[in-house]
């Protein structure tokens, strides 16, 4: 069919001012659509994390128009499931397109799941394609780790590209068993590594001369590596009297600090050597504020040798101070946010506690200002000033301050002990034997909020391990110092279940950390108090009649939750039963190395838990402090009423039933008191993040 040709008319034109009022009409009608169909599509776009249902992530993978988010579901979906299962490795396939960072790890994942699948040419591939396009990102260190079992060139580029990643520590161990190759991986592990599993002893091989002549530089960075691993005499012997830098004298006191009597009085001298040959250095001031933490009558001669620029500093004067050589007020009007200022006014604070100077005490308290100290600080100051108060018959005001303190830091120790002033009823952990002990709610989960979008998403797709690597790499082998970076670094370790060093960080971080909101104290005692062995302590807790809580709380104290670890006085495991104990408990013979089996450690743990509070009537203080120092030195203890000290006034002693607080202070072991409170306020903590309405917001 043919149309028949039309004349073409003019089209009617609008008057000048008309179409142009016409055409911005369009224009913006078609921009705010735009904007709104935006705002729509974000608003339908969810934001996957681990806490995402299964169910959810499926749907996405399978149904999203946007092929991020589909690559997203794909990688949370393929973290639940084993390496190298076919549902795991279906769920890679086809993830590692485009330029995005997530490719590189998609391709990593798919990757190591082949190679758990036994499929190495597969793997062989996308290792070659992960290292070809990406080789920049840290997840490439893992390609030339796989790619060096053939070629050890890889080995070598690996070393030299990602010195600090994770995978460049394990190819550093496995060089070879050449002398060459062994001093190479030691000076390698010696700079980025000294703690990766199996370091030390190639590191100590390596002092002792059995890999070759070494030079002074290559001493220094071994004794370095063996300084960090708390090996301060075999660091000395390795520098053979060679002087070193300002950092490693730092770390060769730290170190011999740690070691016998005669070794910290090395440690002593080499930190006054320190601050006297470079005072102006960081490490300088740190070595003064060692030895001014220093016990004993001799510290004050090796303060006062100290170049008067540190003898000037916050550290000193506060010891001074607390030594009666200066005022104390000066120094914590001078130096108030310095922690040298807040240990000097606890100090006194509880020295006039325990010799119940109420009104003093007070005095002390009220020095400095709450704002200026971090939460748990500012808890315990608060606390002791309300005691104070409630003492002085000033009642009102004692519970102003405790609420004070429930709404600055309600879980730990001092929340519990000023929930309890203010009416919440003792928790009972004793109950009947084989009784439901009832789990405690796992901890939801959190994001990393580093400030690093890349750390942040990896963290948020539950990668924590990928995270922590590439963590690693962006640092090098710098430690962290700031607060900030030590609870990031922290929550990381913890992510990856590294609990020993991870949660040490994050308590070291929450005793500087400046004080936040009530959230953001919430969150941090969750990450303070991760829930691990949830099972296992459920099922040891109902067999002995007792609040699993209980038991998180004594592990979280003795072991960080490390099944492995033992003590320098032979506790091993979770609960860091002595082998002796554990025999007896079990009715059995019991070699050492099985305690460190969790399911063993917790039921015995448990069980003598049990039998601690039934020798106390069910009193936590008095159990807890048995559980660290033995029911025999807490008999003692309590027979003869705890004072100050031996020159107490009359009047003095302090009743475990009236004044527990203050019992507690008065414990003649500075171990045991600490971990006494520790443990109880650990486990208040884990008893308020098992309600529904655990934060406390």
């Amino acid at each position: 069919m043919f149309w028949p040709l039309l004349p073409q008319l003019p089209s009617p034109q609008p008057p000048p001012a008309q179409g142009l009022r016409l055409l911005l009409g369009t224009c913006l009608g078609t921009a705010l659509a735009l904007l709104a169909g935006r705002a729509l599509v974000l608003q339908l776009t969810p934001t996957l994390t681990p806490d995402t249902p299964l169910s959810s992530l499926r749907t996405w993978r399978l149904l999203s128009a946007d092929p991020v988010l589909r690559r997203e579901a794909s990688l949370l979906l393929a973290s639940r499931e084993p390496t190298g299962s076919a549902r795991q490795r279906q769920g890679l396939w086809g993830q590692g397109w485009g330029r995005d960072p997530l490719a590189a790890l998609a391709l990593k994942r798919a990757a190591q799941a082949a190679e758990a699948a036994g499929q190495p040419d597969q793997a062989l591939t996308l290792w070659q394609s992960l290292w070809q396009r990406f080789p920049q990102n840290p997840a490439s260190a893992d390609a030339l780790y796989s790619l060096g079992r053939q070629q050890p060139r890889w080995r070598q580029l690996l070393l030299q590209r990602f010195p600090a990643h994770p995978a460049a520590l394990a190819a550093a161990l496995e060089l070879g068993s050449s002398p060459a190759n062994r001093l190479q991986a030691s000076l390698h592990l010696a700079r980025w590594g000294p703690r990766w599993p199996g370091a030390e002893a190639l590191l100590v091989q390596a002092c002792r001369g059995r890999d070759g002549a070494l030079q002074p530089p290559q001493r220094r960075q071994l004794a370095l590596g063996l300084a960090q691993l708390g090996r301060g005499q075999t660091a000395l012997d390795c520098l053979k009297g060679l002087q070193g830098d300002p950092a490693l004298e730092l770390a060769l006191g730290q170190a011999l600090l740690k070691g016998d009597a005669s070794q910290q009085g090395l440690a002593d001298r080499q930190l006054l050597a320190l601050a006297q040959r470079w005072p102006t250095t960081a490490a300088a001031r740190e070595a003064s504020a060692l030895l001014s933490q220093r016990e004993g009558a001799d510290t004050g001669a090796l303060l006062v040798q100290l170049p008067a620029s540190l003898q000037a500093s916050a550290a000193v004067q506060a010891r001074l101070a607390l030594e009666g050589q200066r005022p104390w007020r000066g120094v914590l009007k001078r130096w108030p946010r310095d922690p040298a200022s807040w240990e000097l006014q606890w100090q006194l604070a509880r020295q006039a506690l325990l010799q119940q100077r109420w009104a003093e005490a007070a005095l002390i308290l009220q020095a400095l200002a709450p704002d200026q100290l971090a939460a748990p600080l500012a808890a315990r100051q608060l606390f002791w000033l309300g005691y104070c108060q409630w003492r002085l018959g000033e009642g009102a005001r004692a519970q102003r301050l405790w609420r004070q303190v429930l709404a600055i830091a309600p879980g730990g120790y001092y929340g519990w002990r000023a929930s309890l002033h203010l009416g919440e009823p003792e928790p009972e952990l004793l109950r009947a034997p084989g009784g439901p002990a009832g789990p405690l709610a796992r901890s939801p989960w959190q994001p990393l909020a580093s400030g690093n979008a890349g750390l942040d998403r990896l963290w948020r797709l539950n990668q924590p391990l990928e995270a922590w690597e590439s963590w690693r790499f962006w640092r090098g082998a710098k430690p962290p110092q700031a607060a900030g970076d030590l609870r990031l670094e922290g929550r990381l370790r913890t992510g990856v279940g590294d609990d020993w060093i991870g949660l040490g960080q994050l308590e070291q971080a929450s005793l500087r950390l400046p004080q936040g909101s009530c959230q953001q104290q919430a969150d941090l005692e969750r990450q303070l108090n991760p829930l691990r062995y949830g099972e296992l302590f459920g099922q040891a807790g109902a067999a002995a009649g007792l609040d699993p809580a209980l038991l998180q709380a004594v592990a979280r104290q003795e072991s960080r939750f490390t099944a492995g670890v033992e003590s320098p006085v032979g506790a091993v495991g979770l609960m860091q039963l002595m082998p002796d104990t554990a025999r007896e408990l079990a009715g059995r013979r019991l070699e050492a190395a099985s305690l460190k089996d969790p399911a063993l450690n917790s039921r015995l743990g448990a069980r003598y838990l049990r039998q601690l509070l039934e020798q106390w009537q069910g009193n936590p203080l008095l159990a807890v402090a048995s559980y660290n120092a033995g029911p025999g030195a807490v008999a003692h203890w309590l027979k003869a009423g705890l004072g100050s000290d031996s020159r107490k006034p009359a009047g003095a002693t302090i009743r475990l039933q009236r004044d527990p607080e203050l019992w507690v202070e008065a414990i003649p072991y500075p171990e045991t008191r600490l971990y006494t409170k520790k443990v109880l306020g650990n486990l208040w903590s884990y008893r308020r993040l098992n309600q529904a309405a655990g934060s406390g917001c």
